[in-house]
């Protein structure tokens, strides 16, 4: 969703605006490789950084899972059905 917002900025940043002295004129071009460069390097990062995440909540379900597996729980089971607090 966040990089709807970035898309503006990417299509402004595939512009290349030139100044004119001598005909006091301004142009502006769109850069399309640019744009498709600035693009996949866009997705390229984005997908690093799900890389990442999804490696740290893996990393932490083992731990997790270890920890789980080396908990001794005692559990007192009363024939009246009351437990000990």
């Amino acid at each position: 969703m966040r990089i709807l917002i970035a898309l503006p900025l990417l299509a402004l940043g595939a512009c290349q605006v030139t100044k004119d002295d001598a005909n006091d004129s301004v142009t502006a071009t769109y850069n399309q490789d640019l744009a498709e460069n600035a693009a996949a390097d866009v997705a390229n990062a984005a997908e690093n950084i799900a890389g990442s995440i999804a490696n740290d909540v893996e990393q932490s379900a083992e731990k997790v899972q270890q920890k789980t597996e080396n908990v001794d729980v005692d559990v007192d089971v009363s024939t009246d059905g009351n437990s000990a607090n």
